[in-house]
C-alpha cells in the first residue's frame, strides 16, 4: 500500500496569479490512477488535527488570529495569501494530512501528503505561501505520541531553504534539520538549520547528485534517526521559472531514488511532501512529481 494524504480543497480557489501551480494538486492523483502507480484506496481524504497538535510548534495566539482572519495587513502580504475561511481550512487540513501520513508511515514505512512541505511558516507567523508549518507538527506529534520515535530527520531538498521549520527546531535536540536549497533564492536572509548545503545556481545532476550522496548517508550515520520527513520539492528542476538550479526530469527522480532507497535500505519510516514546482510547462511539474510516487512504490 502507497498511503496518499489528498484532499479536494488542496486546490482551492486562489487570486490569479497563484492558480497555475495548483492545478498540479488536481492532476497528480489522475495522472497516479490513471498509469496504475496508484489505487483509489491508497488514497485518504484528511482532516484538521485537534488543535493541540497544531500548537505543539504554533503559537497559540498566532493560531487563533490566523483561524479568526485577524492578521495584520502586513502579515497578510509576507503570507503572499488574502485570507479566507476557505485558506485557512485548506492549511489546517494539509498539516493534519502529514500528521496522518506520519502515523500510516510507521505501519507502511512510507506515506505521502501530495500537498505540504510548508516550510516557510514559523512558530508565530507564516510566509512564503505558508501558513501552518505542516512537517514541524507532524515531527512534533510522533515525539510526542510514539515512545518509540525519539530522533526525527527532515531532509529538505526544496530549492527554498526551509527558514520556518530551522526556526522552530533551532533549540530542539530531537530534530535534527538538512536543507539543501539555492544559495541566492528565497528566503534573502536565511535561518540556521542544523545542516544547510546552499548551491551555486545552474549546478547540474551529476554535482547535485554527489553532494546529496556523500551527505545523507553520513547524516543517517550520525543522526541516527527513527522517522524521517522528505521535502520532495521540484523546484529543483532547470525548467522552474523560481528555481534558478539545472536539474533534468531523470537527475530529479535520481534524487528521490537516493532518497527514498536510503530510508528502505535503514528501515526508516518517512513521510514525502511534494514541495514547490512552478515550471512552465504543467506537464513537467507532474511528471517530475509523479516521479517521486513511481521511485515509492517500485520500492515498497
Amino acid at each position: 500500500m502507497l498511503p496518499i494524504a489528498f484532499a479536494p480543497n488542496y486546490a482551492h480557489p486562489l487570486p490569479a496569479g497563484h492558480r497555475f501551480p495548483m492545478l498540479k494538486y488536481e492532476l497528480l492523483p489522475e495522472q497516479l490512477l490513471h498509469e496504475g502507480t496508484a489505487t483509489s484506496a491508497d488514497f485518504f481524504v484528511p482532516t484538521p488535527p485537534p488543535v493541540a497538535d497544531v500548537l505543539l510548534v504554533h503559537a497559540a495566539d498566532y493560531y487563533e488570529r490566523l483561524r479568526l482572519g485577524q492578521l495584520t495587513r502586513l502579515e497578510e502580504r509576507t503570507t503572499g495569501f488574502p485570507w479566507s475561511a476557505e485558506l485557512f481550512e485548506r492549511e489546517i487540513t494539509i498539516l493534519g494530512g502529514t500528521i496522518e501520513a506520519a502515523r500510516l508511515a510507521l505501519q507502511h514505512g512510507v506515506a505521502f501528503n501530495i500537498a505540504g512541505g510548508t516550510h516557510h511558516a514559523f512558530r508565530a507567523r507564516g510566509e512564503g505561501f505558508c501558513l501552518l508549518n505542516d512537517q514541524a507538527a507532524a515531527a512534533m506529534w510522533l515525539l510526542t505520541h510514539v515512545p518509540a520515535v525519539r530522533k526525527v530527520l527532515i531532509v529538505d531538498l526544496d530549492v527554498h531553504q526551509g527558514n520556518g521549520t530551522a526556526a522552530i527546531f533551532q533549540h530542539e535536540p530531537r530534530v535534527f534539520t538538512f536543507s539543501m536549497h539555492g544559495a541566492r533564492n528565497y528566503p534573502a536572509r536565511k535561518e540556521a538549520s542544523d545542516l544547510d548545503l546552499p548551491l551555486p545556481d545552474g549546478i547540474d545532476d551529476a554535482h547535485y547528485l554527489k553532494l546529496l550522496g556523500e551527505t545523507l548517508p553520513r547524516l543517517l550515520d550520525e543522526v541516527q534517526p527513527d522517522f524521517v520527513f522528505y521535502l520532495a520539492g521540484v523546484d529543483v528542476l532547470a525548467t522552474d521559472k523560481l528555481g534558478h538550479l539545472g536539474l533534468t526530469r531523470a537527475g530529479c527522480r535520481q534524487r528521490d531514488e537516493l532518497v527514498l532507497s536510503l530510508c528502505h535500505r535503514h528501515r526508516l519510516p518517512v513521510v514525502v511532501c511534494m514541495g514547490g514546482g512552478y515550471s512552465e510547462r504543467i506537464l513537467d511539474i507532474v511528471e517530475a512529481h509523479a516521479n517521486t510516487f513511481r521511485v515509492a512504490a517500485a520500492l515498497y
